[in-house]
């Protein structure tokens, strides 16, 4: 009687399913980790963007004209993939970018101090329509 050690081909097929399953498993909850991670890059370059305004206009005699234009401003535009919209006048700024792990809310922060999450789009005609964060 000769007895052959190793595993048949039977069991190597089911220990090689389960970890395509495990690995399926990993992927998934890695996408959703991602998107979080992203939004929460989104929110404080956003959040940033406050201290940045108010250097701004104590350069530029009190006025915020013309800040959405400044490197601060297409620094964190650049750094969120394109996707902020922002409107400045002489006493007011507003900013704004869609979130990624929630697709139907953006983040939105202004001249005022308000920093929020909203549901909705963040376009130019939202942030030309206001003067703070809806």
């Amino acid at each position: 009687m000769k007895k052959n050690k190793g595993f048949t081909l039977i069991e190597l097929l089911v220990v090689i399913a389960i970890i395509g399953i495990l690995a399926s498993i990993v992927l998934v909850s890695l996408g959703s980790a991602r998107n979080k991670a992203r939004d929460a890059a989104i929110k404080a370059d956003l959040s940033g963007l406050r201290a940045s305004a108010e250097l701004f206009a104590s350069d530029h005699s009190d006025v915020y004209t013309g800040f959405c234009a400044g490197t601060d401003y297409t620094r964190v535009d650049t750094a969120i993939n394109d996707t902020a919209e922002c409107d400045a006048q002489a006493n007011t700024w507003i900013a704004c970018s869609q979130l990624l792990g929630t697709p139907n809310d953006y983040y939105c922060v202004d001249w005022q101090g308000n920093a929020k999450q909203t549901t909705g789009t963040c376009n130019a005609a939202l942030v030309a329509a206001n003067t703070f964060c809806p």
